[in-house]
């Protein structure tokens, strides 16, 4: 006897559709993280046992097993032995994981990361431009002090600008981009944490995110956008340079 009755798990055989056969782990995977992101099952909501999710999809049981440990190491299922595997977060819960698994079985080019950060970038600026009060000014303002302050160790340095462009994307009041800016620097970090090693790149730095300050604190829409287009593009040839070493 099963160690759950299995009519209380939830029945998705009306949802998923059968895959070509021999699908690899991934492609469940994808048919799954599809379903999890419509936002129609509710977090703590337990799956179907395997053989079940195996025979909806038309696929061997290895293959879903592979693809729900796969979902766990990265943190959107938990598996509890002797109770079953369950969604553990909403959809907007999920995205940065989503994304980051997406992005790893996708195998993206870093420049096509660096491309799409450059993008949500500038339209965070744009955002933050029209909805900045004087709160977020103060916290901007107090990022790019210190920036200014850690000029000589580069390690806080880049800390304060990630908080700089932290702080900027909170601004802009789109969660969705803000999980999204999260997993695209994360991604990048690595080659983030290398690009400003110099006196020289830590001044232009300087001068480019008091110009996005400026333009934030004057609510100007198209300045901002501007000027964080300017950045993003000297930062993408520090990025682009350092991810081919």
């Amino acid at each position: 006897m099963p160690a759950f009755p299995e009519n209380d798990a939830l029945d998705l055989s009306a949802s998923l559709n059968a895959l070509p056969s021999g699908s690899p782990a991934s492609e469940v995977a994808r048919r799954l993280l599809d379903l999890f992101t419509r936002g129609d099952i509710a977090p703590g909501t337990r799956l179907p046992p395997e053989r079940q999710l195996a025979s909806t999809l038309e696929v061997g049981r290895s293959a879903v097993r592979e693809a729900l440990a796969a979902l766990e190491i990265v943190g959107i299922l938990d598996v509890r032995p002797g109770s079953g595997t369950y969604l553990r977060g909403s959809a907007s819960d999920l995205l940065p994981q989503t994304l980051r698994w997406g992005l790893l079985i996708g195998e993206r080019r870093t420049a096509e990361l660096i491309e799409l950060r450059s993008g949500l970038e500038i339209y965070v600026a744009r955002r933050a431009a029209a909805r900045a009060d004087k709160r977020a000014v103060r916290e901007l303002t107090g990022t790019l002090d210190d920036m200014r302050r850690d000029r000589q160790d580069f390690a806080a340095f880049a800390d304060a600008d990630s908080r700089f462009h932290r702080v900027l994307s909170e601004t802009a009041a789109n969660g969705t981009i803000v999980d999204t800016l999260h997993v695209v620097r994360s991604l990048l970090q690595v080659y983030s944490d290398r690009a400003v090693h110099d006196g020289g790149s830590v001044d232009t730095a300087i001068r480019e995110h008091a110009a996005v300050l400026d333009a934030v604190a004057a609510n100007n829409e198209d300045a901002a956008a501007s000027a964080m287009a300017t950045h993003m593009s000297t930062a993408m040839e520090r990025l682009t340079s350092h991810s081919a070493d």
